[in-house]
């Protein structure tokens, strides 16, 4: 009899199995794939020496993760890398907005009328990350946060719409970097609550950067990994679980999928049918013959790129991916330039781009030239850069992660309550129907992202049920 069972070996599945092999508990972990990663993987997609990440490249909450900075993680050849600038957003005029580790050059970049609104904004929280993060991160029942006054003032701008916080900025240039922020959403910028999500993408630039890990995000998920076994853990790979019943016999059931699949293999039939999934993204990995010729300067310098350069063009974008049929004809673009700042990703001399645009739910078109078509708007002489290209529409996306029903990377959608309540409204949202089957993907609270929080109170919630307190490690 194990303690814990847990079924998917992703960031949040690891951390859930490292949280409680801490504690003194035996876990196993079962991972259909034949290496461990979920959506934090690395792989050669297109030419020899070219290493891609498939899902996730940059790394704002992970390297702000309390979950992560909790664990040695530095000791198993996790080290975060960072450009000259977290994230730069071109304008048709040849310049960019940016997003610095400094608000105020941040603020700066955004122009006379708005840079003061801009400091304004985070003043109250600069210098408060680890605070906020762990508060901000965490479930009600999880003890009383530690600075209440800060979370409140997070909580009163991030429960509006992105849309709403667009409108204090007097000039485009900062609407568009809230538009840009607000879309990692995948979601119109009229949903409530990504104001929050926004702001806090931009708290954590100012506090901890947009890393990239170096190798690939397969660094990430292999540190868990290996931090696991040094714990006594164990995980096996190519173990596609299809029922309950193929597990071995264990005290709780820790699941890293989807509430579909959770449902389906543990029998809770329609415990999560009004759960709904989201927009889908169409993925393009390029290997280039040389950097991207941004014609902004600053996106040469950034790790991050976003691409579109109105707001009003950004949300045309996120809301016909959103609620119609129709893939946007200028998507807004989220693209990371790795080799910048870890050059061994790829041939010397040659560079790795990650880039993706948004698409309706299970979408079977090709976006391929619309993506190329805003790429070249702002960095003329792309396509003659390309040496090749590893397209990834929503099904290929499904077939690779099942987590991602219809191509959804983010495990569920934004709007109406299941923008704050995830997978469903209740006090403990791990637990299930079921009193020894927990859910701890992305799919439940904080949401999408690869830092390992949703494992990481997931297990919270499995040890408070077995009455296990016992640390180690």
């Amino acid at each position: 009899m194990r303690d814990a069972v847990v079924v998917g070996a992703g960031p949040n599945g690891l951390t859930a199995a490292v949280e409680l092999a801490r504690r003194g508990m035996s876990v196993e972990v079962f991972e259909a794939m034949e290496t461990v990663g979920g959506g934090a993987r690395t792989e050669e997609l297109t030419l020899p020496g070219f290493r891609h990440d498939p899902c996730s490249a940059a790394h704002p909450m992970g390297a702000g993760s309390p979950a992560f900075a909790a664990m040695p993680l530095e000791r198993y050849g996790l080290t975060w890398l960072h450009g000259e600038l977290a994230m730069a957003q071109p304008m048709d005029d040849g310049t960019a907005v940016v997003l610095a580790r400094s608000a105020a050059e941040t603020a700066a970049s955004l122009g006379p009328r708005d840079a003061g609104t801009y400091r304004r904004l985070v003043a109250p929280f600069e210098g408060r990350w680890d605070t906020l993060a762990g508060d901000f991160l965490k479930v009600p029942w999880d003890g009383v946060p530690r600075d209440p006054l800060t979370l409140a003032r997070l909580g009163l701008v991030g429960v509006q719409p992105v849309a709403g916080l667009m409108r204090r900025f007097r000039d485009d240039r900062a609407r568009a970097l809230f538009a840009g922020l607000g879309g990692h959403a995948i979601a119109p910028v009229g949903t409530p609550m990504t104001a929050g999500m926004a702001l806090v993408f931009a708290l954590a630039a100012h506090a901890r950067g947009w890393p990239v890990a170096r190798g690939g995000s397969q660094s990430i998920s292999d540190a868990l990994a290996a931090y696991l076994a040094d714990l006594g853990g164990t995980v096996h790979t190519g173990f596609e679980v299809r029922r309950l019943d193929e597990l071995p016999p264990a005290r709780a059931y820790v699941f890293d999928t989807s509430p579909t699949a959770l449902a389906r293999i543990a029998g809770l039939g329609g415990a999560y049918a009004g759960y709904r999934y989201g927009a889908s993204v169409f993925k393009i990995d390029y290997a280039l013959d040389g950097p991207v010729p941004w014609t902004a300067p600053e996106a040469r310098r950034a790790t991050t790129v976003h691409v579109g350069a109105s707001s009003r063009e950004i949300a045309v974008a996120l809301k016909a991916a959103a609620t119609t049929d129709r893939a946007p004809v200028r998507p807004f673009l989220i693209t990371t330039q790795p080799t910048l700042v870890d050059p061994g990703r790829a041939p010397e001399g040659k560079h790795v781009f990650w880039v993706y645009g948004h698409v309706p739910n299970g979408w079977e078109g090709d976006l391929t030239d619309a993506v190329e078509r805003q790429l070249e708007r702002f960095a003329p002489g792309f396509r003659d850069l390309v040496l090749a290209r590893a397209v990834a529409g929503p099904a290929d996306l499904a077939r690779r992660n099942a987590n991602y029903v219809g191509g959804d990377i983010a495990t569920g959608a934004f709007r109406g309550l299941q923008t704050m309540f995830r997978p469903r409204v209740a006090f403990n949202p791990y637990a299930t129907p079921h009193p020894a089957v927990f859910i701890c993907s992305s799919a439940a609270w904080p949401g999408p992202g690869v830092h390992g929080m949703s494992g990481h109170n997931a297990a919270k919630a499995v040890w408070r049920r077995l009455g296990l307190s016992t640390r180690r490690g």
